[in-house]
């Protein structure tokens, strides 16, 4: 499993932040500004996003025989996640970019998208 990769050339690598156990380190999908009916929606007025792509994922956990149990997502999927789950990364951690990242464990991701 792998612990850290690059995004793209915009944001930094992520290997400031390297998950540990289960867990999965994810970049949030933004939310569109404006409706199709032309309503700006505010910054205030937001749902947090619960779409992401996998930045980096953890070695998985142990078992009670200390075995790795491997984690089924890989770097690059988009997945679908529980809405009141995770660990927001305060912003900063990865660089300049205005991303938004979150750490979820494992049981807290619902889907992958295909």
């Amino acid at each position: 499993m792998a612990t850290a990769t690059k995004t793209n050339s915009k944001s930094k690598s992520a290997s400031k932040v390297v998950p540990l156990g289960d867990r999965i380190v994810v970049k949030q999908s933004k939310q569109e500004e404006v409706r199709a009916s032309g309503l700006v929606i505010p910054d205030t007025a937001r749902e947090k996003p619960q779409l992401g792509e996998v930045i980096a994922v953890g070695p998985g956990k142990l078992d009670d025989n200390g075995k790795r149990q491997p984690v089924d997502v890989r770097i690059g999927d988009r997945v679908l996640y529980a809405k009141y789950s995770g660990q927001e990364i305060p912003r900063g951690v990865f660089g300049d970019d205005d991303d938004e990242y979150m750490v979820l464990k494992e049981t807290d991701i619902l889907a992958k998208l295909a």
